[in-house]
């Protein structure tokens, strides 16, 4: 008689008042047209988006709008501050998103993926600017979702200062240099889920393409945010159908726990029971 084996399902992402199947939440810009975007969207298996309040052009040079690609009945948009290198600036803009989003009626209305950048060449983040506008926002009853350094000292001030999420870098905004610190993204899993297991962790920015998703995943982060791996690959969809087979991958293979790293060898065989070659004499 066979049996069938199934795949143990996971727990939906949570976030906020979100649920999400999916853990990857991917951007809207830089696509070479708004069709190659609504393709690689559907095949990446998302179901948040992110849009670039200040710097998406919501009609492009065709006259065609971008809300006209994005199905806001499947997918809940995430709107973000990109652009922005002041709190009052980030938090403007953020109001701004929120207006939008209430006049398409999505859940996303009440969120906000919050940047402020300290300057144009390293596209970092500014962190005292940053916990500024976490705090003004959360207290205007938006649910943050905080763009970050991996520093685990910052990231841990941000969840203090009310953030609904964490997000720290891989690696630099659109660099694809992929997870440059792992144990600084491990310190800031230990800081930030030390007291609550739950609360999520997001890797956003730097991933090029799916064996930095998985890597990303397999650290225990709960999600990753990406656009430019995607939106600049010679192939974005296929390199969107690659990041959603990576994401279930890395937190496939988190959940089931991987085996410790070893100097030497260990035979994959058990010694115990072997059968010795004739005339061979058996050392079992």
């Amino acid at each position: 008689m066979q049996t069938t084996t199934t795949t143990p399902r996971d727990e939906p992402f949570c976030l906020g008042i979100h649920s999400l199947n999916s853990r990857l939440i991917v951007g809207t810009g830089k696509y070479s047209s708004y069709e190659i975007m609504q393709q690689a969207l559907e095949l990446s298996g998302t179901e948040c988006i992110t849009v670039a309040v200040r710097r998406e052009r919501l009609i492009d040079e065709s006259g065609h709008n971008l809300l006209d690609f994005l199905d806001t009945s499947r997918y809940t948009l995430l709107p973000n501050t990109a652009g922005c290198f002041t709190a009052d600036d980030a938090v403007r803009t953020a109001r701004l998103g929120r207006e939008i989003l209430q006049g398409l009626d999505n859940p996303g209305a009440d969120w906000v993926k919050l940047e402020v950048l300290a300057d144009t060449k390293t596209l970092l983040p500014d962190p005292v600017a940053t916990i500024e506008a976490t705090q003004r926002l959360v207290d205007e009853g938006f649910q943050v979702l905080c763009y970050t350094t991996d520093d685990p000292v910052i990231a841990l001030r941000l969840k203090q200062a009310g953030a609904l999420s964490v997000m720290p870098a891989g690696s630099p905004i659109g660099s694809g240099q992929g997870i440059l610190n792992p144990n600084s993204i491990r310190i800031c899993l230990e800081y930030l889920k030390a007291d609550d297991p739950d609360y999520p962790v997001i890797v956003d920015a730097g991933v090029g393409t799916a064996s930095d998703v998985a890597i990303a995943m397999e650290l225990g982060v709960d999600g990753v945010l990406l656009n430019t791996g995607i939106a600049h690959a010679a192939d974005p969809l296929r390199m969107a159908l690659a990041m959603k087979k990576a994401v279930a991958a890395g937190r496939l293979a988190y959940l089931a726990g991987r085996i410790p790293k070893k100097l030497y060898a260990t035979a994959s065989s058990p010694e115990s029971g072997v059968i010795a070659p004739r005339g061979v004499k058996s050392r079992v």
